[in-house]
């Protein structure tokens, strides 16, 4: 059972996604799945920028390129909601 502190922290998560517009649990946990997956791909792409930086050579596999560098979750998660929308409600590039 959930209880205490971290009981409160997932109403107060809960709270915001109701105030902001969105009542559909569903909804609600596909968003939040999203958003974690963005940031541990950032997590992992750090990992190999910093295994690159100690013999100052290229990043193996990188998860970003530079023009992508937006969309990474350090670089979005304090911008405003409508920044954020402007974002990630682009076009794909064809």
């Amino acid at each position: 059972m959930v209880t205490g502190e971290l009981k409160s922290k997932i109403d107060r998560v809960w709270e915001a996604f109701w105030t902001g517009g969105l009542s559909n649990p569903i909804t609600v946990i596909e968003l939040m799945t999203y958003l974690l997956f963005i940031r541990r791909l950032d997590e992992m792409h750090i990992q190999r920028e910093q295994k690159a930086a100690f013999p100052k050579k290229m990043i193996e596999n990188p998860i970003y390129n530079e023009e992508q560098n937006d969309i990474r979750w350090g670089f979005f998660k304090n911008d405003d909601p409508q920044v954020m929308y402007k974002l990630f409600s682009k076009q794909p590039c064809t």
